[in-house]
């Protein structure tokens, strides 16, 4: 089918059926939510179980006497800085530290924890999974 016929059905059946369909356009017992993930789980019974994992927690730091609004104008200029990867950060944190040591003769491979390289990812918030972290 042509654009044009497309069209044209589409103004002869109204413009109703080429409406984006929204909650209000069902029935009573319709609900087509905003696209978030369900927070548990519907049982065979139609009884809704919600898990507490599955429920989002926000870590929201206090900003209590913070004097800045959280508040970023789109006429701002753009930043010079080129944004933060992993190697920069290595370059300007502690690649200066192992040179340091290793001019001063006390770098040893086995103590890489003094730099920040963690052996395990037990405990952490966030894990490293084995794809993408060198064991």
């Amino acid at each position: 089918m042509g654009v044009l016929s497309t069209l044209m059905r589409g103004l002869v059946r109204g413009a109703d059926r080429m409406a984006e369909f929204t909650s209000k356009r069902g029935s009573r017992s319709h609900n087509k939510g905003r696209g978030s993930r369900p927070t548990g789980l519907r049982l065979s019974s139609r009884k809704f179980v919600s898990i507490r994992a599955m429920i989002p927690e926000f870590v929201v730091p206090n900003l209590e006497g913070f004097k800045l609004k959280p508040y970023v104008s789109y006429r701002c200029p753009k930043g010079t800085e080129p944004p933060l990867t992993e190697q920069t950060l290595f370059a300007e944190v502690v690649a200066p530290q192992i040179q340091k040591d290793f001019e001063e003769g006390t770098f040893n491979k086995e103590q890489l924890e003094k730099y920040g390289f963690e052996p395990t990812q037990e405990g952490k918030l966030f894990k490293l999974y084995p794809k993408n972290y060198v064991r």
